[in-house]
């Protein structure tokens, strides 16, 4: 079995203390973990996938692309809106949902590095 840590104490104390100096406040940390465990799904980040291309969609239009139930689908969005990934509107008797600035980069980054073309992000 591979044990991850090392086996003697190798601190390259100039470093260790320079990055402990800036190491990112828990809040902020907190914050953006939220953000991420939003599109920990694989139906939120469809959903928040779909906002990407369209600038905004209600939850009808939303069930019917990722193919699942509105009450399913809009329980999702509630947690996509919770973290500020997505906001809303009402518009009538419909809600509208746009992801949000940081949604939007949040998204696009996920995908990158999950290396999804862009003709492919749309969809189950």
């Amino acid at each position: 079995m591979f044990d991850d840590r090392c086996d003697l104490l190798c601190l390259d104390l100039p470093t260790a203390e320079r990055l402990r100096g800036r190491r990112l406040d828990p809040r902020l940390a907190e914050s953006a973990a939220g953000k991420a465990r939003a599109l920990d799904d694989p139906t939120r980040l469809t959903l928040a996938a779909a906002l990407l291309e369209a600038d905004e969609l209600c939850v009808c239009d939303l069930s019917w692309i990722v193919e699942r139930a509105q009450n399913l689908v809009s329980h999702h969005v509630r947690t996509l809106r919770a973290h500020g990934v997505v906001c809303s509107r009402r518009q009538g008797k419909m809600v509208m949902y746009a992801l949000t600035d940081e949604g939007r980069a949040l998204v696009e980054a996920v995908l990158a590095a999950a290396a999804v073309p862009r003709t492919e992000r749309v969809g189950v």
